[in-house]
């Protein structure tokens, strides 16, 4: 089968490639035209996935393509985006028509449920990795940015933490688990659902956001910088759920909640007079700790004293010493 037969019979013949509301023309021509309403900005972000990096050698193709979009559409979460499109570039070894069905599925099953469509793409022969692109839309001047946190404002996050990290030692078979207890944490890992609600209910409430994927240390980091501020994070308000805690115990659930990744919900900054109208409206919004003066980010124990860690997430290119 050759290329574009492979795109027309696997992609293109896909329930979410099939148009909708912001998409004027998706697949089939040399670009894709999407529709913004008056008022609207284009959000735009594009991730890359590499097998043995991001994601290990072997895996089931439709758990594959649940996450790669999962993971991308996040970005668009982060931002206060309603999404739009994406589109995909596919690098494969070889051709298995098992695989592409499955990966399909997976990859459309993720579409579906974040309301995005495949408007186009590529694919090519290597290595296998995947380049997803997607598109949202946020009216002007709404975005949320890491930039913009201020002092005394609460710092929050939109759940419960170090689960996506925690379920890694499954997905690697380096350990097993109950049933019950493995399902809910390879869930998070295999299909992470996109707080693209609760981004858009953010929208002039928070005053910085971004999406966990690095560590929560490493991340909120960076809207430490943006902003220009501290960012105090309270060990004993994490949130951190049971199933974590029975997996790893106390230590290793509590790292993997600091710096382990994979969490993709949101980490946001937010003054002090939303929270009760958030949380009544049943977001899951948990207050962690607070901005103040100064820079970078520091975890405090229950006696307010600083412990935190050296590492703080993941770093592609982190040089040892």
């Amino acid at each position: 089968m050759g290329e574009f037969e492979l795109i027309r019979h696997y992609f293109a013949a896909a329930p979410c490639a099939q148009g909708g509301d912001g998409v004027a023309l998706g697949i089939g021509d040399d670009c894709a035209l999407l529709d913004l309403a008056s008022g609207e900005q284009l959000a735009v972000s594009t991730d890359t996935l590499v097998a043995g990096v991001h994601f290990p050698e072997g895996c089931d193709p439709l758990l594959l393509g649940q996450r790669a979009l999962g993971v991308s559409a996040s970005d668009l979460a982060a931002m206060g985006a309603r999404p739009l499109g994406f589109t995909l570039a596919l690098t494969l070894p070889s051709f298995e028509a098992g695989w592409l069905q499955a990966f399909a599925e997976g990859l459309n099953r993720m579409a579906e449920g974040c309301a995005l469509r495949l408007i186009g793409g590529d694919t090519t022969r290597g290595p296998l990795s995947l380049t997803l692109t997607v598109f949202g839309a946020v009216p002007a001047g709404q975005a949320l940015t890491r930039r913009g946190a201020r002092p005394g404002d609460l710092l929050c996050v939109g759940g419960e933490l170090g689960e996506g990290a925690g379920a890694l030692p499954l997905v690697l078979g380096q350990r097993s688990a109950e049933p019950a207890l493995a399902e809910a944490l390879l869930a998070r890992y295999w299909a992470p659902q996109p707080q693209l609600a609760l981004g858009q209910a953010l929208r002039g409430k928070a005053t910085a956001a971004l999406d966990i994927s690095d560590g929560l240390l490493a991340d909120c980091g960076h809207i430490a910088k943006a902003s220009g501020l501290r960012l105090l994070v309270e060990r004993e308000r994490l949130p951190i759920g049971t199933a974590l805690r029975a997996l790893l115990g106390e230590d290793a659930a509590l790292q993997a909640a600091l710096s382990g990744g994979d969490d993709y919900l949101l980490a946001f900054t937010l003054p002090a007079e939303h929270l009760s109208g958030l949380q009544a409206a049943g977001w899951p919004v948990t207050v962690i700790g607070r901005a103040v003066a100064g820079e970078g980010v520091t975890l405090l124990d229950a006696r307010g004293q600083d412990i935190t860690p050296t590492v703080r997430g993941y770093q592609h290119f982190r040089v040892e010493s």
